[in-house]
């Protein structure tokens, strides 16, 4: 039976919750309203809030200097990209998994997430040779395939997880009528894992989206997304803040959009498995 809550204790809950999603959401705020502040309000000491001068000057100025669309593209196309790249390949890895496990496949899954864990700069210098010799660098397949391999293992493990939820007796009857492999996963399998599926798109392409020690150590203009965009705002302004923070509100401002109208589902996909 479930136990009653004093209205008491919800105030104080919904009141905790809100705090607590100010003080995550409140650097986001802070760099929103610099980007509207000229250079001398945003370095003024004590900082001033909401009464300044507004102005759009700093991007304006960022929209003149810089090519913002060629870095969003790059972004679109290296964060979708990798995310279908990497579902052609962890769909089936992930149906193998959960149908047809053998003594190692937990260990194996386990040893895909440790490679998450590796310090990202421990395999930079092969890498950056690599492509160094293979004319890769600055080229966006080349980082395309350096996203795809590594995100890989998170698409894999969301994607067993929900498969595990699939009862098999479902895959078996439809081999009895003569499904093949592909058939079975195509259109058995897939239509029922779209939500697992949609969620793991949607994170994965924010995480691709996010990525930043490996674009901006691989890409100068070309195959720059919205990540090196940033950084090379801060490499040549140093400390004119306002510009830098008008910078960082146009990169992050497509995915809080894509995060914002996907939370619903994003949340279900973080959450699937967490409460039996």
């Amino acid at each position: 039976m479930a136990r009653a809550v004093s209205t008491r204790r919800k105030i104080l809950v919904t009141a905790a919750a809100w705090l607590a999603g100010l003080i995550v959401f409140f650097p986001i705020l802070w760099m929103v309203i610099t980007s509207f502040k000229t250079e001398g309000d945003a370095s003024a000491m004590p900082p001033v809030f909401l009464f300044f001068h507004w102005t759009t000057e700093n991007y304006a100025e960022i929209l003149e200097r810089s090519n913002y669309f060629l870095a969003a593209w790059n972004s679109v196309f290296l964060s979708i990209g990798s995310t279908l790249l990497g579902l052609v390949f962890a769909v089936p890895a992930a149906w193998a998994m959960a149908f047809a496990p053998g003594r190692k496949t937990k260990d194996l899954l386990l040893w895909m997430l440790s490679t998450k864990m590796m310090p990202a700069i421990g395999a930079l210098m092969p890498i950056f040779l690599l492509f160094n010799y293979l004319g890769l660098l600055d080229n966006r397949w080349g980082v395309l395939i350096v996203m795809f391999l590594l995100n890989l293992p998170i698409v894999v493990w969301m994607l067993y997880t929900y498969f595990k939820e699939i009862p098999g007796e479902i895959l078996e009857a439809a081999r009895m009528d003569g499904a093949s492999l592909w058939r079975e996963i195509i259109y058995v399998l897939a239509p029922m894992a779209v939500p697992g599926i949609a969620s793991t798109l949607l994170l994965n392409t924010i995480l691709a989206w996010n990525e930043a020690f490996w674009t901006i150590n691989l890409t100068t203009f070309d195959a720059a997304p919205l990540t090196q965009f940033i950084a090379g705002y801060s490499a040549r302004e140093g400390l004119f803040w306002a510009t830098l923070s008008a910078a960082s509100t146009l990169a992050i401002l497509p995915i809080v959009v894509l995060g914002w109208f996907s939370q619903k589902q994003l949340v279900r996909g973080l959450t699937f498995g967490a409460v039996k």
